[in-house]
């Protein structure tokens, strides 16, 4: 991911949409994904996301599962390997999965979707999926219902035991055998039955010593009269493992009979879940599917930055590109300026990554070829670089990639050095971003460049309100009004002396007293037009009204008319 969508934490919505997969091969893929520039694609993308959601809604998130990376256990079947059981057990989640998402599918009914191709590209195999699953009982062991030779072998085994427990139990009864044990139980030792006889007694019990405990005083014998049997048992055990070996290579060979269509199946299934993950997301975010076009034109609705918490973001709109290719935004620090240029750059991207983005309906997405950003301390100890000089490198980077698609996110364009200077340098390096065509936020403080947009054409001043009255930013956005600083205001409710303030005014330059002017001009007729909007509408709805009234007293007199004739 490049240095540009990290600046705008898109890796952070990576994460969070990874949480939503149920599968390390979708995660891989979340992983992979970055905002893409064909259109086509982008809107291909953003269907599926769009009909994932959909069916979730109607139908609920299909079942998705834990599955494994099965592609190597498959090849070993292939070239004739048995696989182990916990490989097999990976497979039948596998199975499982593929059987889950076709259930689904086909619960789904006549509901036609861009998805259908990936769910119709399954292949469920329930025989193998019930054969493995009927066959394992865990990594560990083969059930008895495997085959019918196996739960045979293993009825021999176990009535094979319970003879000689039975014959156990018996010389355990005998008093001239019951003294020379250690305890009074069978045990067992090399797979075969024995007791714990005393080491001073063990000529009392004929037999062969298996084993002996740690003080040597115990020895385990198993009886003469036990061996015969227990090498019956051995036989038996030989051919279970036998059995069991031959079933894990048959069900190895049903598998690489299908190997090919399951790898197929591996993949699909993946890529089904990072569809229902973005839905999922989505849903979370409260997001919609923005329209999506190359005409340059970012229009989000209510947009909220999907990093902050829900219960505290402000939702904001947020518009570059129609009217005007350049919008400067202003105002006093913390008034959220820079969380203005960070939404706008990251659902712009989340967009062109096929995901939904935290928006009301009515947003409007272009795909550009670059987002370029600016945004955030730059100052590199590393390199020797000052805060200045670090911005101004990345600013002659994203002057030499940008180009008519390109978005362009610049955060206090040109501080960190004198102000006329560099005042002037922001103008000049806005006024080539222009001429290449770009789509341009820039925030400052400078009145230079906010008297820029309002003397330039396609280039409009952008606030972020401040209640002078709490000291707290609204987030609101007014487009067409540049911001104050509200130094002065700020610092006298703070505490500041009046006397102090107000020298600080005299000591104000007359060209800042004009553009102050100017401003308060401005939020003036802003205030007039907003009153003349509130009265055309209310206009507009009283003309409406009688409107309507004229055509219901018209139909009442046609009604009339035809009573009389």
């Amino acid at each position: 991911m490049n240095k540009h969508y990290k600046t705008l934490e898109l890796h952070k919505i990576m994460d969070m949409l990874a949480e939503q997969a149920g599968n390390e091969e979708t995660r891989r893929m979340i992983g992979s994904l970055e905002p893409v520039s064909d259109i086509e694609k982008v809107k291909t993308e953003l269907k599926k996301t769009e009909d994932a959601f959909e069916l979730a809604v109607k139908f609920g998130t299909p079942p998705f599962y834990k599955f494994k990376d099965i592609r190597g256990s498959l090849q070993r079947a292939q070239s004739g390997s048995s696989l182990t059981l916990r490989e097999l057990l990976d497979i039948g989640v596998m199975l499982r999965q593929i059987q889950g998402l076709s259930d689904y599918h086909a619960s789904c009914g006549e509901n036609v979707t861009v998805l259908d191709p990936l769910f119709e590209e399954l292949s469920p195999n329930k025989w193998l999926e019930d054969k493995i699953k009927n066959a394992i009982l865990s990594e560990e062991e083969i059930a008895d219902t495997a085959s019918a030779e196996l739960a045979n072998i293993r009825r021999k085994i176990a009535q094979a035991g319970i003879r000689i427990r039975e014959s156990l139990d018996k010389m355990i009864r005998s008093a001239d055998v019951q003294k020379s044990l250690m305890d009074n139980i069978v045990t067992v030792r090399d797979g075969r039955y024995v007791l714990p006889v005393k080491a001073e007694h063990k000529g009392n019990v004929r037999g062969i010593v298996h084993a002996s405990s740690a003080t040597g005083s115990t020895l385990f014998i198993e009886p003469e009269a036990v061996v015969e049997a227990n090498n019956d048992i051995r036989v038996l055990q030989g051919r279970e493992q036998e059995e069991i070996e031959r079933i894990i290579a048959e069900m190895s060979a049903d598998c690489a009979a299908c190997a090919e269509t399951m790898k197929n199946d591996y993949m699909t299934c993946a890529e089904l879940n990072l569809y229902f993950a973005k839905a999922n997301l989505g849903a979370k975010m409260k997001g919609c599917v923005p329209e999506i076009a190359n005409d340059g034109v970012l229009e989000l609705k209510k947009a909220r930055h999907p990093l902050i918490d829900p219960d505290k973001v402000v939702p904001v709109d947020i518009t570059v590109g129609r009217d005007y290719s350049t919008l400067i935004v202003t105002g006093p620090n913390t008034g959220g300026k820079t969380v203005l240029l960070k939404t706008a750059g990251l659902l712009s991207a989340m967009a062109m990554c096929g995901l939904m983005v935290p928006a009301s309906d009515g947003t409007k997405i272009s795909v550009f070829s670059h987002i370029l950003v600016d945004i955030g301390d730059m100052q590199s100890i590393e390199q020797s670089l000052s805060t200045f000089s670090s911005h101004m490198s990345n600013v002659v980077s994203i002057l030499k990639t940008a180009d008519e698609h390109s978005l362009i996110l610049i955060d206090e364009l040109g501080s960190g050095t004198d102000p006329v200077e560099g005042a002037a340098l922001a103008v000049s390096i806005i006024e080539s971003l222009m001429e290449k065509g770009s789509r341009i936020f820039v925030t400052t403080h400078y009145q230079e460049l906010k008297l820029f947009a309002i003397e330039k054409d396609n280039v409009e001043n952008g606030s972020c309100e401040f209640d002078i009255k709490t000291l707290q930013p609204t987030y609101r956005l007014i487009i067409g009004s540049p911001g104050k600083s509200n130094a002065f205001s700020i610092s006298s409710k703070l505490g500041v002396p009046s006397d102090i303030i107000a020298n600080a005014k005299a000591l104000v330059s007359d060209e800042n007293r004009r553009f102050e002017e100017v401003v308060s001009q401005l939020e003036a007729s802003r205030r007039a037009f907003d009153r003349q909007n509130t009265e055309l509408a209310a206009l507009k709805k009283q003309q409406q009204q009688l409107t309507e009234e004229l055509e219901k007293q018209k139909q009442d007199f046609e009604a009339r008319k035809d009573e009389e004739f």
